[in-house]
């Protein structure tokens, strides 16, 4: 296993969604996200590591140390009650102070989502909890998104409502409807399209705290270049991560290395001050006239420039658009 790092890093990335919805709230019938202030698009912090997840688990298969704790349809407990076992603590017992911190340890060694995001493993088998060294905040869509309900029709039903009958007498409920009968209606929620804005932190001392390397950073960013390539479906539409990644990193600026170390740690600039200053988003007039619309409908539709004279002393910009951009995190 490699050192944790030792910089300070935030990030920035855009993302579209055409044709499709990009986070369904389940609180407003799984329609697209929206801040009802200002008609923004919202994708949540779950979604997106969601996705980092399941690109991981694609990539590593899934295997320690790159394993992936929290899966879709999989019990977290009987993790859990692995790292006990294999600290040699029963799975049953609440377990000691120390106990309990040999079990945490081997989950940030064996699971890539518990020292990359963190995770609350008391559940069962006490293995404590764990505060990841990266951090992701909701995305929000550069302007107001226009979220569509839209219907649609089923050309099947699912026939009958009992579960006991034999494929033999669902052939006979069909046979015996009206044509119409076995058609129904359906909803479904989209955005015409939508530029959005992801915003990551990277603490070194969380990192020191779980193991979270180089080889995790390097994974991180691989994962969210290519998280939507492998998450494709209908009710997303067409969503693409636009590259470079745009990432700070903290490197310091004392001539004494211990206190170089110690400010490429801790940082050397707010990181509102980096993602306000140097990136912009702005529209793209002249090919929205092009187009002949009146709202940006495509990626095309947008400028972004670095402003790169913004970028304080103390803290380099990568611009990471493939693994080749990684060499120097």
């Amino acid at each position: 296993m490699q050192d944790p790092i030792s910089n300070r890093y935030e990030f920035m990335f855009l993302f579209d969604c055409e044709n499709g919805n990009p986070n369904g709230d389940p609180d407003a019938g799984n329609a697209p996200r929206i801040d009802p202030q200002d008609m923004h698009g919202l994708v949540s912090d779950v979604a997106i590591k969601r996705r980092i997840r399941n690109y991981v688990q694609l990539a590593r298969e899934n295997e320690m140390p790159d394993a992936i704790f929290i899966q879709h349809a999989s019990s977290l407990n009987a993790k859990i009650a692995r790292a006990a076992e294999e600290t040699g603590r029963a799975s049953d017992a609440k377990g000691t102070k120390d106990e309990v911190a040999d079990a945490r340890t081997w989950m940030c060694k064996n699971f890539y989502d518990v020292r990359t995001f963190g995770a609350v493993m008391s559940t069962g088998p006490n293995a404590g909890q764990v505060r990841g060294a990266a951090q992701i905040a909701f995305a929000r869509s550069v302007d107001p998104v226009l979220p569509l309900d839209l219907s649609i029709t089923r050309m099947a039903v699912a026939g009958g409502e009992k579960s006991d009958k034999t494929s033999d007498d669902y052939l006979k409920w069909e046979a015996d409807q009206p044509e119409e009968k076995l058609r129904t209606m359906g909803r479904k929620s989209m955005i015409p399209y939508g530029l959005f804005v992801g915003k990551g932190f990277i603490s070194a001392h969380c990192a020191r705290d779980t193991g979270f390397s180089r080889d995790d950073l390097k994974l991180l960013f691989e994962a969210i270049l290519g998280m939507y390539e492998h998450d494709r479906s209908a009710s997303k539409g067409i969503m693409t991560v636009r590259p470079p990644i745009y990432v700070f990193k903290h490197v310091g600026t004392d001539s004494d290395p211990k206190q170089r170390r110690r400010q490429a740690a801790l940082g050397c600039c707010p990181a509102q001050v980096l993602f306000e200053r140097t990136v912009s988003i702005a529209l793209n007039e002249d090919a929205m006239k092009n187009d002949g619309v009146a709202s940006p409908r495509k990626f095309a539709h947008y400028h972004v420039a670095v402003n790169s004279d913004a970028i304080p002393t103390g803290v380099e910009l990568l611009q990471i658009t493939s693994i080749d951009d990684m060499k120097d995190l």
